[in-house]
């Protein structure tokens, strides 16, 4: 099979030295953030859970447990590192039931933080986005270049690429999912069929990305591109943006590339000619994932770091603190300061 290229090039061809990522747990941490005011009262008990060496899957199987409860009555936003220190939401459904002990699931990895009542379950992907704290460690580093290089990334945003962990390690779940769409097959399991159509969208999202930074159009406005707002999964054709010029300028607006699904892309003149350029690369996995019936969706290509602050510790640390919105990967933005070494456990 032919090699597997699933991250681009950085937007600045130098790194500004090497560090180790996630040397302990407490040096990735990661805080759900939720905008969402909660009763105090109704059939759904919210936990804010901290947790370290465990995914979210895992905690939340043991929530279900701990309450004897079906695991489909435990909810949760988003997925979370498991090779981190991270908090975040759970919801449990407990019609006409009290609260329950919760003293069971107390452990070094995992503590339940804070509770509280509220009417309705936590939805997929119903948080804002995650704020991180991150320590990169054994700093071998030019600091006059990181700091150069960090105010250049709070101003201009970063390439919004999938981290290597959307892959699985050394990009299994991409390899499965080309042996599948060249089968014209689909697994039978659900949760794989996810994680595999997942996957072949995000690298080939990838690929149209690495072109834009290679060309340097990540972060601009190109024929034919369409735009969409940071938080937003609607998008709008680039000729419109003349009267919000500003907002593109403040990383409120974006240029996007195409998660496949059926029907055609939404993009026009160069656009659309260079996004199909690098999809004819790749006819069996596109052909795959529009038969899959996937609704063809969009993702912004330039990715904003906001309140990005930062300090040196010591002489060989950084600790790094932003917020990114939801579904966005902390290691696009170190990949573009330092080479990292990391944990033989990490997929980073």
């Amino acid at each position: 099979m032919k090699e597997i290229e699933l991250l681009g090039p950085t937007a600045w061809a130098e790194s500004c030295g090497n560090a180790q990522l996630k040397a302990t747990a407490e040096d990735f941490q990661v805080d759900e953030v939720l905008d969402i005011p909660l009763t105090g009262e109704g059939e759904h008990l919210w936990l804010w859970v901290e947790k370290r060496y465990l995914n979210t899957e895992e905690v939340a199987k043991r929530i279900a447990k701990a309450v004897q409860v079906p695991l489909r009555q435990v909810s949760y936003a988003g997925l979370k590192d498991k090779l981190a220190l991270t908090r975040q939401w759970f919801s449990i459904h407990l019609p006409g039931k009290s609260d329950p002990d919760l003293s069971a699931l107390e452990s070094e990895q995992l503590h339940i933080a804070k509770k509280i009542r509220h009417q309705r379950k936590l939805q997929r992907g119903t948080h804002s986005g995650n704020g991180f704290i991150i320590c990169l460690t054994q700093l071998q580093a030019d600091k006059e270049a990181l700091n150069e290089r960090l105010t250049q990334i709070a101003s201009t945003g970063v390439p919004n690429y999938f981290g290597l962990q959307r892959f699985g390690f050394e990009g299994n779940n991409v390899v499965q999912a080309l042996e599948f769409a060249n089968q014209h097959h689909y697994p039978e399991q659900r949760n794989m069929r996810s994680r595999l159509l997942s996957s072949a969208r995000s690298y080939l999202f990838n690929k149209v990305l690495a072109a834009r930074v290679l060309n340097s159009t990540w972060n601009q406005v190109i024929e034919g591109d369409i735009l969409s707002f940071t938080e937003s999964r609607s998008f709008f054709p680039a000729n419109e943006l003349e009267s919000m010029d500003n907002r593109f300028a403040e990383l409120v607006i974006h240029p996007t590339a195409p998660l496949i699904g059926e029907g055609e892309l939404a993009t026009t003149e160069t656009a659309f000619q260079l996004e199909q350029t690098i999809l004819e690369h790749e006819p069996s996995l596109v052909n795959w994932l529009q038969a899959a019936g996937l609704k063809q969706e969009r993702r912004i290509l330039r990715l904003p770091v906001k309140s990005l602050t930062w300090d040196f510790i010591d002489t060989d640390r950084l600790q790094l603190s932003f917020t990114l919105p939801t579904g966005c990967f902390a290691t696009s933005v170190i990949r573009e300061l330092v080479s990292l070494q990391v944990d033989d456990q990490c997929t980073f």
